[in-house]
């Protein structure tokens, strides 16, 4: 769905409390918040709750749902502070930032497009990606596999779009090193996982 299309749907919940409405943003955004939300809490359970729960308090105040200007931004922020929340609760130290947080990527798996690649090649990247320091890997997670803009991670994050950049930057190098003895890298420079930036 286009921005005006969420924007759209965000007006038709706040003014008319429009069920079908809200349930199309929720199946829109839902895949993407959960894997987000269990890629940091580990526990799928705790994971659907979170998500769950941030729809319900968002449902609770819908007329003002409207003041949001960026609706996927504001719920990536909002789960990455209730998941924060949850594992501080759970354990003695307290996670503040980003470098505390052992973010999961998803694995990647062989598709119609990969099966001329060798099960080597997506082991080497998966195990790459895993090796990320932290930050790097959560910035490469929302960019890759969630498919968010720079900008949106930034803001997201709280970090600069700069600062986007040179982690994926940084990680797109470490894959590509990763690779580099294999015969047929080459031939997969435009791959995802090692594709350019993107900027807006």
């Amino acid at each position: 769905m286009t921005g005006k299309e969420i924007f759209a749907l965000q007006e038709q919940v706040a003014l008319f409390s429009d069920q079908h409405a809200f349930k199309q943003l929720f199946r829109h955004y839902y895949t993407g918040l959960f894997q987000f939300a269990a890629s940091i809490v580990k526990i799928k359970e705790v994971a659907e709750e979170i998500v769950e729960d941030l729809f319900v308090k968002i449902w609770n105040k819908r007329s003002t749902i409207t003041n949001i200007s960026n609706l996927r931004v504001y719920l990536y922020v909002s789960i990455k502070n209730q998941c924060l929340n949850y594992i501080n609760r759970q354990t003695d130290t307290h996670v503040m930032g980003l470098n505390q947080l052992d973010v999961i990527c998803s694995e990647l798996v062989p598709n119609p497009e990969d099966l001329l690649v060798a099960t080597e090649l997506l082991q080497l990247v998966n195990k790459a990606i895993h090796e990320l320091p932290p930050k790097c890997r959560i910035v490469y997670k929302l960019v890759k596999e969630d498919e968010l803009t720079y900008k949106e991670v930034a803001e997201i994050l709280n970090i600069s779009p700069r600062t986007v950049e040179n982690h994926i930057a940084v990680a797109v190098r470490k894959i590509a090193a990763s690779l580099h003895h294999v015969d047929f890298y080459p031939y997969h420079k435009s791959s995802p996982f090692l594709s350019g930036p993107k900027l807006s």
